[in-house]
C-alpha cells in the first residue's frame, strides 16, 4: 500500500513539473494526463445477497480501470485490495454469510490513480439458499465487446438521446422506461399508441397497444400524410419487450429475429459470431420508418447524425453522474474515451448501447431474497408461488429458473394464429406460426400492458386468460395452455406472487443503474397549442402540427398543417408575437414566412409540411415564438382560414450561455507566485474543472458559463487557502489567493 502511494506521488510531482512549462492552462476535458476524480456514488449492498456484496459507483471521466479495497475498520490506509475491474460495478464473492466490511474504490487510467472514494459498509446476509432456483448471475458478455464503465455511460447517453431519430423526437428509451418494467408507459395509457392491427380499423378486437414513433417523413424533415396516422406519429404493430434483463436472451424481439451473430450493417462483416443478440437488436429501430427513421435512411445517416450532435442536448435534465462524465464533450470525444479513437461508427454505436443494456440486470427482488433465505414472502405471496410451480397451473414450465423464462417461443391463443404469424416470419416453419417469445416475468407488475399486442392491462386479466385456457386455438397450441380450474382466491394469490415478489425496487424507482435522463418529448419544451383559428370551407379549422425540438441550430424544425382546403396556397408565419387572426395574412415573420401549397383536393383534405431551420445563433435561446398557418380559401372569412397557433421557446445547451474567463494568481503570504498548485472550479452541477498554476502563480479558466454560482479552491502542500464563492456575470480578473501559514 505504501509503495502504491509513493508511486502515485511521484507521478503527480512529474506531472506538475511538466505543467510548469506552460504558464496558464485553459480548461479542457479531463484526459489521461489530468488528475482523476475519486469515484462518486459509491454504494455497497446490505443484506440483499447471502454469498456476496454488490458494489456500484459512478463512471469517472478519464478512468479505464477501478481498484476495489476492503477493511474490517473504516480506514483505507490499511485496506486490502480485493479486485480490479473496467466495469462500474463489482461483486465481492470472497465474503461469507453474515460478514460485514468497509469498502472503497479508486479510479485509475494506467498513468494516474485517484484518491479513495467515500467508504460504505457492505454486509452479506445470514441466509441459506432455499430450493432449486439458483441466484441470478450477471449476463454473459461476448469477448469482442467487453463491458467497461465508459462504454456503459456512452451507451446510456446514446440510448436516451432523441437525436438518434430522424425527427429528433424519439430515442431508444422513449419506448423503454425502467419505471414501467422496461417497456413503454404510453402503451396502456395513450390512445395515440394504438395500432389498428391487420384489419386497419381502430377500435376493433385486433388493435395493438404499441409504441408511438415518428411521422412518415422525408430526408429533408418534411412529413408525409399516410393512411391511419396522417401527419402524426406512426405506431408499432407490437408492444415493446422489456430492455431490462435483455442481456440474458440468446434471441431478441418478440419473434427472435435478432440472433447472436452481429454483422457490420454497412459492410456486412461479421463482428461477433455469437452472443451478439443485443448488438444485433440495436440495428433495427433506427432504420424502422415507423420507429425512428425517414424514408431511405441507412446506418451511415444514423452515425452522421450522432457525430454531429451534442450528447443529450435535448434533455431538460440529465442525471448528475452522467452529466459529469459527459462534461460538455462531443460524441467524438466520448467515443474516443470508450473505444480509443474518436470514430463514431454504426458498429460502435450498437456495441455501446448493447453494453449499457447488459448492465441492467435486476437481481434484488423480494423473491431473490426469499430464495436466499434472507426474508420470506408474505403468506399470500407464498401461496401464489406454490400455485405458480404446481402441476395444476404449470406456470414455471415456460417461466422457468431465476429469469422466469425458458426463452422459448409459444403460441398461447392470445389472438388467431394467422393474425400476426410471429416466429414464422423468421423460421418459415409452419409449426412456428403465431408463436412469440416467452418474456421474463421479472418486474412484470410495472408493465401496464401484456403480451405481444398489449391486449390486457392488468395481471388479473392475464391470470384469468390463462385460467380459461386462452381465447383461440391452433395446431401448435401447447397442452399446457388449457383450462386450469383455479378459483378466485387462487387467482388472487397467483397475482400477488407476480407483483411485489418479482419487482426490483431499484427498477420501480428508477434509481442506481436504472436512472435516466428526462426526455424532450415529456417536457414543456415541446411546442404547445394556443389560441383559436378560423374555419374555412366546410366550417373546418385547419390543424397545425409541431413536435420538433426548437433547439438552437436545428436544421429541420418541421411545422405541418392538416384539415385544410386542398390544392391551395398555404403560408406559414413564425413570429415573436402571435400573428393572430386578422383581416389580412401577415406579410412577414421574424423567424420565418414560407409559402407552399396544400396537397390533395377538397374541404378538410388538404395538408402541407415544411421544414424550417432554426439558426445556429445562441442569442435565440430563451426567445419565444408563435407559428400559424394561413390557407387561401374563398369559403373563409376574408378569403383565408387560419390554424391555431403553436407557442414554443427556443432552447440551447450550455454553450448558448454567455461564457467568460476567470483569472488570477496564487501567492505566498509575501506575495510571491506559487507554481504547480491546482486550482479547482466547481459549479452547481458538481463537475470539477482544474488548472495548474504557471511559473508566476497565474491561472486561467476559459469558456465558463455565466449566471451560476461557482466555488474556487486551491490545493497546495505548504499553504492553506480560503475557498472563494463567485457568481459569474462577466469577466473576472485578479481573483487572487494569498496563502495562510
Amino acid at each position: 500500500m505504501r509503495n502504491i502511494k509513493l508511486t502515485v506521488s511521484l507521478v503527480f510531482v512529474s506531472l506538475f513539473l511538466g505543467f510548469a512549462l506552460t504558464k496558464w492552462n485553459p480548461v479542457t476535458g479531463q484526459t489521461g494526463s489530468e488528475p482523476l476524480d475519486a469515484p462518486t456514488g459509491f454504494a455497497a449492498s446490505d443484506d440483499v445477497y447471502n454469498s456476496k456484496v454488490g458494489l456500484y459507483w459512478d463512471t469517472i471521466r478519464g478512468a479505464n480501470t477501478y481498484r476495489i479495497f476492503r477493511n474490517d475498520e473504516n480506514d483505507p490506509a490499511t485496506a486490502a485490495q480485493i479486485g480490479i475491474t473496467a466495469n462500474s460495478s463489482f461483486f465481492d464473492l470472497t465474503i461469507e454469510a453474515g460478514q460485514s466490511f468497509f469498502y472503497w474504490v479508486r479510479a485509475e487510467n494506467g498513468t494516474l490513480a485517484s484518491g479513495f472514494s467515500l467508504s460504505d459498509r457492505g454486509t452479506a446476509a445470514s441466509g441459506i439458499q432455499q430450493g432449486q432456483v439458483p441466484p441470478l448471475d450477471v449476463p454473459l458478455v461476448p469477448p469482442a465487446n467487453p463491458v467497461t464503465a465508459t462504454k456503459i455511460y456512452l451507451g446510456k447517453a446514446l440510448f436516451w438521446d432523441e437525436q438518434m431519430s430522424s425527427t429528433r423526437t424519439v430515442s431508444c428509451g422513449t419506448c423503454h422506461h425502467s419505471g414501467n418494467g422496461g417497456t413503454d408507459p404510453r402503451s396502456a395509457t395513450s390512445s395515440a399508441s394504438t395500432n389498428p392491427g391487420p384489419d386497419l380499423l381502430l377500435a376493433t378486437p385486433d388493435d395493438v397497444r404499441g409504441s408511438a414513433g415518428v411521422p412518415a417523413s422525408n430526408a429533408d424533415g418534411t412529413y408525409l400524410n399516410i393512411a391511419t396516422y396522417g401527419l402524426g406519429p406512426q405506431v408499432t404493430n407490437r408492444k415493446t419487450v422489456s430492455y431490462i434483463n435483455a442481456g440474458y436472451s440468446p434471441l431478441l424481439f418478440w419473434d427472435g429475429r435478432a440472433n447472436g451473430q452481429f454483422r457490420d450493417p454497412v459492410t456486412n462483416t461479421i463482428i461477433l459470431n455469437a452472443g451478439g443478440a443485443l448488438e444485433n437488436q440495436v440495428l433495427g429501430p433506427p432504420l424502422s420508418t415507423a420507429e425512428m427513421a425517414h424514408m431511405g435512411r441507412d446506418w451511415n445517416h444514423v452515425a452522421l447524425r450522432i457525430s454531429g450532435s451534442k450528447p443529450l442536448a435535448l434533455s431538460p435534465n440529465v442525471p448528475r453522474a452522467l452529466a459529469s462524465w459527459i462534461n460538455g464533450r462531443s460524441y467524438a470525444e466520448l467515443f474516443d474515451e470508450a473505444f480509443g479513437s474518436p470514430g463514431v461508427t454504426p458498429v460502435r454505436i450498437a456495441m455501446a448501447i448493447a453494453t449499457f443494456e447488459r448492465s441492467l440486470f435486476s437481481d434484488r427482488t423480494p423473491f431473490d431474497m426469499a430464495v436466499a433465505g434472507i426474508s420470506p414472502l408474505t403468506m399470500q405471496e407464498q401461496r401464489g408461488r406454490n400455485i405458480f410451480n404446481s402441476p395444476q397451473a404449470s406456470c414455471s414450465v415456460c417461466h422457468a429458473g431465476p429469469l422466469f423464462t425458458d426463452n422459448s417461443f409459444r403460441y398461447i391463443g392470445v389472438r388467431p394464429q394467422n393474425e400476426d404469424t410471429g416466429r414464422f416470419q423468421v423460421t418459415g416453419n409452419a409449426i412456428s406460426r403465431g408463436e412469440f417469445r416467452v418474456p421474463s416475468l421479472r418486474n412484470v407488475e410495472l408493465r401496464g400492458s401484456f403480451f405481444h399486442n398489449g391486449r390486457f392491462t392488468t395481471l388479473e386479466q392475464v391470470v384469468a386468460f390463462y385460467n380459461r385456457g386462452g381465447d383461440f386455438n391452433a395446431p401448435n397450441k401447447p397442452p399446457l395452455i388449457r383450462p386450469l380450474g383455479l378459483g378466485p382466491q387462487q387467482q388472487a394469490d397467483l397475482v400477488a406472487f407476480l407483483k411485489r415478489p418479482l419487482t426490483d425496487p431499484r427498477v420501480a424507482s428508477e434509481t442506481e443503474r436504472f436512472d435516466r435522463p428526462a426526455l424532450y418529448s415529456e417536457s414543456d419544451r415541446v411546442p404547445q397549442l394556443t389560441g383559436s383559428g378560423r374555419a374555412g370551407t366546410g366550417t373546418i379549422v385547419p390543424s397545425i402540427i409541431a413536435i420538433s425540438p426548437p433547439v438552437v441550430g436545428n436544421p429541420n424544425f418541421t411545422v405541418s398543417v392538416t384539415s385544410a382546403l386542398g390544392n391551395s396556397n398555404a403560408i406559414l408565419v413564425i413570429d415573436s408575437s402571435d400573428p393572430g387572426v386578422a383581416a389580412a395574412i401577415p406579410t412577414g415573420g421574424s423567424l420565418a414566412r414560407i409559402t407552399t401549397s396544400t396537397q390533395n383536393t377538397g374541404a378538410g383534405n388538404g395538408w402541407a409540411s415544411v421544414s424550417v431551420a432554426i439558426p445556429n445563433d445562441n442569442s435565440l435561446a430563451g426567445q419565444t415564438f408563435f407559428a400559424r398557418w394561413y390557407i387561401e380559401d374563398a369559403g373563409a372569412v376574408n378569403g383565408f382560414s387560419v390554424s391555431q397557433a403553436v407557442r414554443f421557446t427556443v432552447f440551447g445547451d450550455s454553450r448558448s450561455t454567455p461564457q467568460v474567463s476567470i483569472s488570477g494568481r496564487v501567492m505566498t503570504p509575501d506575495g510571491i507566485g506559487i507554481r504547480n498548485t491546482v486550482v479547482t472550479l466547481i459549479g452547481i452541477d458538481g463537475v470539477p474543472h482544474r488548472v495548474t498554476t504557471g511559473s508566476f502563480g497565474g491561472y486561467l479558466f476559459e469558456s465558463i458559463p455565466t449566471g451560476e454560482a461557482y466555488t474556487l479552491t486551491v490545493t497546495s502542500k505548504r499553504y492553506r487557502f480560503a475557498a472563494r464563492t463567485l457568481t459569474l456575470t462577466g469577466e473576472l480578473t485578479n481573483v487572487d489567493f494569498i496563502g495562510l501559514e
